[in-house]
This record gives structure tokens, sequence and C-alpha cells, in this order.
């Protein structure tokens, strides 16, 4: 458990914030599966309870933005000047992140609330448009470099990779490993 921080009146304090992000994450991966409440996470961030609800709507909200945080610090968007380099890469570290704790555990809850609470869908709707427009950045990179066709749908693109991914990942029905990356990373810039 964290020692107790210094109150930072109402101004957003990023210690404070980093501690519950990390807090949030942490939690989530240990209770498998169970819930997670407020209480725990402002106690194991060392913060008080008042401090989330005054910068988070809800516990969502707090996953959420711990999710947004975690993948913009650890899923590069790369530009190695090669669409399929790029592609392999961002795809791979995607399914991957996604799966290590405390990552996975927590998108799975996410995904379960986001179904009951229409705020929390809303907030992962930004989260996942954030992530397709990264994605779609790679594919315009390569369109403009002339390794994808001009009239390539780079929208259908992205659905093609996000659609692999949140199938395999809610569902588990076949896995989300590199090589797996490779190959939809492949079947998307081969000549047709």
């Amino acid at each position: 458990m964290s020692a107790e921080r210094a109150h930072t009146g109402r101004r957003r304090n990023e210690e404070a914030r980093r501690a519950v992000l990390d807090a949030a994450l942490r939690l989530i991966a240990d209770a498998d599966g169970a819930p997670v409440g407020v209480d725990a996470i402002a106690r194991e961030a060392g913060v008080g309870k008042q401090t989330l609800y005054r910068w988070w709507p809800s516990k969502g909200a707090v996953l959420l933005d711990a999710l947004t945080d975690r993948a913009e610090r650890t899923v590069s968007v790369p530009d190695s000047g090669s669409l399929s380099d790029d592609l392999r890469a961002l795809i791979a570290s995607t399914f991957t992140q996604a799966q290590a704790a405390p990552v996975g555990p927590a998108l799975r809850t996410l995904v379960q609330e986001a179904a009951r609470d229409p705020h929390l869908a809303d907030l992962m709707r930004e989260f996942t448009q954030a992530r397709r427009t990264a994605l779609r950045e790679v594919f315009a990179r390569g369109r403009e470099r002339g390794e994808l066709p001009p009239d390539s749908d780079l929208d259908l693109m992205v659905d093609q990779v996000y659609g692999v991914f949140w199938y395999r990942f809610l569902l588990g029905h076949a896995p989300l490993g590199e090589r797996e990356a490779v190959r939809l990373a492949d079947s998307l810039v081969r000549p047709q």
C-alpha cells in the first residue's frame, strides 16, 4: 500500500494521478474478474476517494484513463518508412500489450462495464477511436509512399485489424501472438 499523499486541493497533481492509474490497473489485474471499487483504488493509490470522484466521473473512467495512458506509453506508432514493418510492429505490440497483465484484465472489465454504462460506452468509443486513428495514420503513410493502391479503403483495413483483435481477444477462440500479427499485417499489404 502506498503512503498517504499530501492534499493537493482541486488542482490535479500528476503524481497522484499516476498513482491512481497504476493502482487501478494493478487491482483489476489481481482481482481475477471480481469487482474493484473506488474505495480500494483510492486506498491503493494513497489518495482520498473524493480525489477520484473529483477527477473522474466513474470507476470505469479511471480504468479507461489508465488504459489510454498505458497504450500511449507502450504501443508506439512506428514510422520506419516501410508499411509492412510498421504494421507488423504496431499489430504485434497491440496484441501483446492487450493480453499482458494488468492491461488484459482491465480491458475485459471495461468492455463488460461499458455494456451496462452508457457514459463508459462513450468513453470506450473515444479510446478505440484514438487507437483506430493511430493505425489509420500508418496505412495513410503507406498509401502516400505508394505501398498501397490509391483507392485503398483505409477504414476497412483498420476494421480488419481491430475486428480480428476484438474477436479473438473477447472470445479467446484463437491466439493473438506475434505470428498472428505478422500474418495479419502481411495479408493487408500483399498485392491482390
